[in-house]
């Protein structure tokens, strides 16, 4: 069942115990193939709806948000580094990084965000000082943010045995509310196509064609984590943010009657 909380949400978010609204009272927030899901406004921090807000969940890719930030907190994103092996051995999907190839701060967020290059997440991590240091930065960076349930176990998302990453829907809320705010990563979630080194990135958040207002998201998916989505969208000067976790099926469908809901509201 759905529930409407009715408090509202500060940075970090804020929440009170929900109230359910009586059958009939209102039109109820579309569910669907995510098991747990928010919707909140982005600004005024009100949560409109949600299910299991506080369930632990393997984000997948959506994690590569809180690595945007804290690269940008560390790196000038016009300082560049050249692709080695290391980057490329990795379980993809992946940008196809060259070894030898110097790419920038820059391209790799790109590469991150718009494509979900594993081979990009750790490049990065290298470029702060290595996985151990990058990893150990995201918690941080979460931790300061206010999403104490989120534990980074790899740049990426990726999960292995012993190393899962977990977070909720009102952490991943909390970390890509936050990560609107560094502009370079509002760009670049809401650029359908880039240039980079040899190719064209297209994104892959289908969202932002299908979605007349969308502001970008993030997908994901693992065996582990099944299908994952963070976005947000903007109507008649308000904005709305959406989060998807352990999903299966077409998680943009969902998100779709979400925002259309929540705009409606």
């Amino acid at each position: 069942m759905a529930l409407v909380v009715t408090a509202a949400l500060t940075a970090p978010f804020a929440w009170a115990q929900p109230d359910v609204e009586p059958a009939g009272a209102v039109v109820a927030p579309p569910d669907g193939p995510a098991q747990a899901w928010l919707l909140a406004d982005l600004d005024s921090g009100a949560v409109l709806a949600a299910r299991d807000p506080y369930g632990s969940y393997a984000p997948a890719s959506t994690i590569k948000v809180l690595l945007a930030m804290v690269v940008l907190d560390n790196l000038n994103p016009n300082s560049f580094a050249r692709a080695n092996q290391s980057h490329t051995k990795v379980e993809c999907s992946c940008v196809g990084l060259i070894p030898g190839q110097a790419y920038t701060t820059t391209q790799l967020l790109a590469a991150l965000l718009m494509v979900s290059g594993n081979d990009a997440a750790n490049m990065l991590a290298d470029m702060l000082g290595g996985q151990r240091v990058a990893v150990a930065a995201m918690n941080a960076k979460a931790a300061q943010l206010g999403a104490r349930s989120t534990r980074a176990a790899s740049p990426s998302g990726l999960d292995g045995p012993g190393w899962e990453t977990v977070t909720s829907p009102h952490d991943l809320a909390v970390l890509f509310r936050q990560a609107l705010k560094y502009p370079l990563i509002a760009r670049i979630l809401h650029t359908p196509s880039a240039a980079f080194p040899g190719k064209t990135l297209t994104a892959q958040n289908e969202l932002l064609a299908r979605y007349p207002g969308d502001l970008g998201g993030k997908t994901g998916f693992t065996n582990l984590a099944r299908r994952t989505y963070v976005g947000a969208a903007q109507r008649n000067g308000r904005r709305l943010v959406v989060v998807q976790m352990y999903g299966s099926g077409d998680l943009y469908g969902q998100a779709t009657g979400l925002f259309d809901w929540g705009f409606s509201r």
